[in-house]
């Protein structure tokens, strides 16, 4: 069985490759990418409108590979071309892929939303390009590749001081952009925006807000798309900061911090995570991490995943394969796709022939002399259950805990599940998003990537399902983010270490992530919740890129 691993996150190349492919001229090496037709829809009449051929496309794709393909209705039934009234070509599409997933009427719908849970497209041409181009991925501040294009600063915690006043603290820092080159870090909170003061309180009945000037100003700074912004604020050292940030393509570390916490007799190793990036960009990271903690004899890890929603499924078992221990072989996960794509043979037609399958370097593969195109996949439980082999010279760790948050999703959720049968894993936090949904995308019109949900992921023991979401061992309050990542401080690594080494009160560490800036005597701290537009601040998937090839 031959394993074929892709890229699909190239836009240059493989739009140079797919244009050829998208000509009205056909051979039997071009396959058909936007014209699928199935003889018994009698609404499918020709057409040579684009936005009705590829909204023909969605729905005709989802019939075969879509995971809760079965609940679809017909395509008469459905009309796939009634979706051509809204202003954009994407819009239209969208409003088409959640009406699909609507139709389903399973997990991927959510009533209160106008999205998916699971499915989305995205616009290929808005991606995150290399460092040395600039234009911005709306679906992500850093792309799966390590690419920003921002000032860095991830996601904010407006936390109240008492009653009377609140401060602006920082969740999280992009690695090597420009806020995290001026040393700013979580845990360091905002007091001037461009020269405003913020931290103001507005009493409304019962209930402290922030006030709704500051409100405003934040959306249009922090979460807006300005090319320079001009910060005030503490550090969490106590010094202050003046800095002026200018929007920069930068390459991004996926790692936010590594330190050994040494709790009586245990060395704990901790690993903040930020996205399961490509090889290229996460692999490297990864193994000098646990190379660290192999040195410094490491006995037991905490994981933060509060903010990861996932990414490369490759990645993902890399990291599975560094935390396990020897005793953990065999089974480590099993992909289920639907029945449909489960069950048939290579001579079926599929829709999935007018998909080349793109090498590493997005080139067109051939085999036999042949195109190997997505019907080449083979989609069966045997060839997408995946075996443990251990890496790295951490090997009997046994005891794991993940801290995680709703923002905790996919790929990330991917590990805690096949490291459970096999070593004890607990999770501090908040409930996880809840995605054991995975995909791969389909290129349309050469310009939009669909991803469908597409498989179910479950462990050796068959264990998945978690569309709700992984309920914590131990449930925390809001992550207010007044500490930096890896302080023992921080009161979602304190409930990890309570655990790994209980009745243990004084910590000390190798890397120095002290901070001093949640010190405000007696007064108690809380979340506030303001009306702030912060959109998805990263990527929430599971992306397969190695696939096997039916025989």
């Amino acid at each position: 069985m031959k394993s074929y691993s892709y890229k699909n996150y190239g836009v240059v190349a493989a739009m140079m490759v797919l244009t050829v492919f998208g000509a009205c001229k056909k051979n039997k090496t071009q396959p058909k990418t936007d014209e699928p037709t199935v003889q018994s829809n009698t609404k499918q009449t020709p057409t040579t409108n684009r936005r009705e051929l590829t909204n023909d496309s969605l729905f005709l794709y989802a019939k075969e590979i879509y995971f809760w393909n079965t609940t679809l209705p017909t395509y008469d039934a459905y009309e796939p071309r009634k979706y051509t009234t809204q202003s954009t070509d994407l819009a239209n599409y969208e409003l088409n892929l959640f009406n699909i997933v609507k139709s389903s009427g399973l997990a991927d719908y959510v009533p209160t939303s106008t999205y998916p849970k699971y499915s989305f497209i995205e616009d290929i041409t808005t991606r995150n390009p290399a460092v040395k181009s600039a234009a911005p991925d709306p679906k992500a501040s850093v792309d799966l590749e390590g690419n920003g294009n921002d000032m860095g600063i991830y996601d904010i915690s407006a936390v109240g001081i008492g009653n009377s006043m609140y401060r602006l603290y920082i969740l999280a820092v992009n690695k090597d952009s420009p806020a995290d080159l001026a040393q700013i870090t979580r845990g360091s909170y905002i007091t001037k925006i461009n020269g405003t003061n913020i931290g103001t309180v507005v009493n409304v009945g019962t209930s402290s807000q922030i006030a709704p000037a500051e409100i405003t100003l934040i959306n249009a700074t922090i979460f807006g798309k300005p090319t320079t912004l001009q910060l005030e604020g503490v550090k969490t050292d106590g010094s202050t900061f003046n800095v002026t940030l200018q929007k920069t393509a930068y390459r991004s570390n996926p790692i936010y911090k590594t330190n050994v916490i040494t709790a009586g007799t245990k060395k704990i190793g901790y690993l903040a995570y930020a996205r399961f990036s490509n090889a290229e960009n996460s692999i490297t990271a990864l193994n000098a991490a646990f190379a660290d903690f192999t040195t410094k004899g490491v006995t037991d890890l905490v994981i933060d995943l509060r903010f990861n929603g996932g990414g490369y499924v490759s990645t993902a078992r890399h990291l599975i394969n560094l935390i396990a221990p020897l005793t953990a072989t065999g089974t480590m996960y099993v992909e289920h796709f639907n029945n449909n794509l489960k069950n048939r043979k290579k001579s079926d037609p599929s829709i999935l022939s007018n998909q080349p399958l793109l090498d590493a370097n997005e080139k067109v593969q051939y085999e036999n002399g042949k195109m190997v195109t997505y019907a080449d996949i083979d989609f069966s439980v045997v060839n997408n259950t995946e075996e443990f082999s251990k890496v790295g010279g951490l090997t009997g760790v046994k005891n794991v805990v993940f801290i995680v948050t709703g923002s905790t999703a996919s790929a990330s959720e991917l590990v805690i599940n096949s490291l459970k049968p096999h070593m004890t894993v607990k999770l501090v936090g908040q409930r996880t998003y809840g995605k054991p949904i995975g995909f791969f995308p389909i290129r349309l019109e050469n310009r939009y990537d669909v991803y469908f949900s597409l498989f179910e992921s479950k462990n050796s023991l068959g264990q998945g399902g978690y569309y709700s979401g992984m309920a914590p061992d131990y449930l925390m309050s809001d992550d207010l983010g007044t500490f930096d990542f890896g302080n023992p401080d921080d009161l979602y690594l304190k409930q990890a270490l309570n655990y790994l080494a209980p009745n243990i009160t004084t910590f000390s560490s190798v890397n120095k992530v002290m901070s001093v800036s949640a010190k405000t005597g007696n007064v108690s701290l809380s979340r506030i919740e303001g009306q702030f537009n912060n959109g998805e601040r990263g990527f929430v998937g599971m992306i397969e890129t190695n696939h096997k090839i039916k025989k």
